[in-house]
């Protein structure tokens, strides 16, 4: 048999992976059943080891958080014998790196599924599916090793929802365990909505995730005695009051920004004025700019609040991820690729961005690539009335696990045989 990668056709991968259905399955319901959250997931990250034994993989794991990372290095592009992936003629063999994130969130489970979570932790945004469809993708590339044209990185990663499992990991330096940067990166995120269907857009595709706390710093005292206290809870209704003026009037309807006060705190006694009151607000955006714009404006108006009463403002700006900026040549690679697998009908260019946030953000930086989501509400589920991610009762139909897997096998085994 041929491995040179230009006459080497891809693998019916969609075929293949029907037949790892029952296993995807049951992996992705003993995960769901035992959810675990932040950047420590011993006991995942160990079934994550389990299901890669005997694949013939580099196999890394973090330091400081319970990652995996699995290298398949490809035997038709000379890089089958040389773990550093490079060719007789010293050459770097191309390569892609596949994500799929491994924690849980928070939340106490309430759909009622015979597999639901009992302890207090919820896989709410479909980790549990990503894990699942990683694994299924390793294996099919895995039995493919002798043709694959390059280099494959499977990247399991701990700490995506509030944690920044992603930069950890990079700090920690995993393109040198791997054996530098990969050529192009690519991560699939299930979502609720008509099942089966793959969404991604060139450039902006999610916003970046910020964090805006304001303190107001009054005088502490009796409430029936207010002319003898400054009461910060009155330059924080008046902040509140201007914010989503401040919004409106400061940001271009072009780079929307979405921000949403989520957070008041004064005083724990009715009858006690406190010597501070603060708030707190979710600030989601989609540029550099309006990320380094909007704390100027913030802060601007605290302070003038806070004066105009004689108080004290404090302001607190946490940039927690940046936006999600696909690469326009590989999110084009990436609608083409499926469109190949799936047909037209089950590809579409998403005419918007997403304004939640993801730290595949960190990777993209560094790597050009896209992100996609793949809805999977269940059939017996309206998708317009279907639960979203995050909520107690959303569900995931891990039918489509073998899709997932094929499609990033699929992206995988394309881009490096271009």
């Amino acid at each position: 048999m041929s491995t040179d990668p230009s006459t080497t056709s891809a693998p019916d991968f969609r075929a293949e992976a029907r037949g790892l259905a029952d296993h995807l399955r049951d992996l992705r319901r003993d995960l769901h059943r035992d959810p675990e959250t932040g950047l420590e997931l011993p006991h995942t990250q160990a079934r994550v080891l389990a299901e890669l034994e005997g694949l013939g993989l580099e196999i890394h794991t973090g330091r400081e958080l319970s990652s995996v990372v699995a290298v398949l290095r490809g035997g038709a592009a000379g890089s089958a014998d040389d773990a550093a992936g490079t060719s007789a003629a010293g050459t770097r063999a191309p390569s892609v790196l596949l994500r799929g994130d491994m924690d849980a969130l928070p939340v106490a489970e309430a759909t009622g599924l015979d597999y639901a979570s009992t302890n207090g932790a919820m896989h709410a945004c479909g980790h549990d599916l990503h894990i699942s469809g990683l694994v299924g993708a390793a294996k099919l590339l895995a039995a493919h090793r002798a043709q694959l044209p390059g280099d494959v990185i499977f990247m399991f990663q701990p700490g995506e929802e509030a944690d920044r499992g992603a930069k950890v990991m990079l700090d920690e330096g995993m393109w040198d365990a791997v054996g530098g940067k990969p050529d192009a990166a690519f991560g699939i995120h299930v979502w609720s909505g008509e099942p089966g269907l793959f969404l991604t857009r060139p450039g902006t595709m999610m916003a970046g995730a910020n964090r805006l706390f304001v303190t107001f710093r009054g005088k502490a005292g009796h409430a029936s005695r207010p002319q003898d206290s400054l009461n910060p809870v009155l330059p924080l209704i008046d902040f509140c009051h201007a914010f989503q003026g401040m919004v409106t009037s400061g940001f271009s309807v072009f780079d929307p920004v979405v921000a949403t006060i989520t957070q008041l705190d004064g005083s724990t006694a009715v009858n006690a004025i406190p010597g501070e009151a603060s708030m707190g607000a979710s600030v989601r955006t989609l540029s550099a700019e309006t990320t380094a714009k909007f704390p100027v404006l913030a802060r601007r108006l605290a302070e003038s609040v806070a004066a105009s009463h004689g108080a004290e403002a404090v302001v607190d700006w946490i940039e927690q991820y940046p936006p999600t900026v696909n690469d326009d040549a590989e999110a084009a690679f990436a609608l083409d690729a499926l469109r190949g697998m799936f047909g037209a009908e089950r590809v579409v260019e998403s005419p918007d961005p997403v304004m939640g946030s993801e730290d595949f953000s960190y990777v993209l930086e560094e790597v050009p690539g896209a992100f996609l989501f793949f809805q999977v509400s269940p059939e017996h589920i309206d998708p317009a009335q279907a639960a979203t991610n995050h909520s107690p009762l959303v569900e995931f139909d891990d039918a489509l696990l073998p899709d997932q897997a094929a499609a990033l096998a699929g992206l995988a085994w394309a881009r490096l045989a271009r």
